[in-house]
């Protein structure tokens, strides 16, 4: 496969994106107060890691096989770790590392969701709309941990 300038420019620029939440979820995981929401944070890093791996992939002229999972979020059920209104310092700074990280996941999903229109190989196109997909997941399984804690 023989990607365009304009497509390979788009690829670029959405790895340069998975790179940015891998970098913020490793250094989220670390200043998270909370263990579920450690392993949250930690659990997207790796998925981030695979999107960014499959975006090489098609760099390099290969279009990875991709089964849109569409899962992750409706099946999320964290445990609430903060009970009841409370406000606590470790409550306020968790909030808003999950609350800057949805931000960020919408950023992300609405650039696949523009980006997907510039690629003329279908492959291309469902592998991009499979990570879109994932990317809402992942603002969806933030937004169910934020519930859980009374935190929304």
């Amino acid at each position: 496969m023989v990607l365009t300038e304009k497509e390979t420019a788009a690829l670029k620029d959405l790895q340069t994106q998975e790179q940015t939440c891998i970098e913020k979820y490793g250094k989220y995981a670390g200043q998270a107060k909370d263990p579920v929401l450690k392993n949250l944070f930690t659990e997207l890093q790796q998925k981030e890691r695979r999107h960014y791996d499959s975006l090489g992939q098609v760099l390099n002229g290969t279009v990875p096989q991709c089964n849109c999972n569409d899962s992750d979020g409706m099946n999320y059920n964290p445990s609430a770790t903060y009970h009841g209104m409370a406000d606590t310092e470790d409550k306020k700074s968790d909030c808003f590392l999950a609350t800057d990280c949805i931000g960020t996941e919408k950023l992300v999903s609405s650039e696949y969701n523009s980006d997907v229109f510039v690629f003329g190989d279908a492959g291309v196109r469902k592998l991009l709309a499979d990570i879109q997909v994932e990317e809402q997941n992942h603002a969806e399984m933030l937004y169910k941990y934020k519930t859980v804690n009374s935190m929304s």
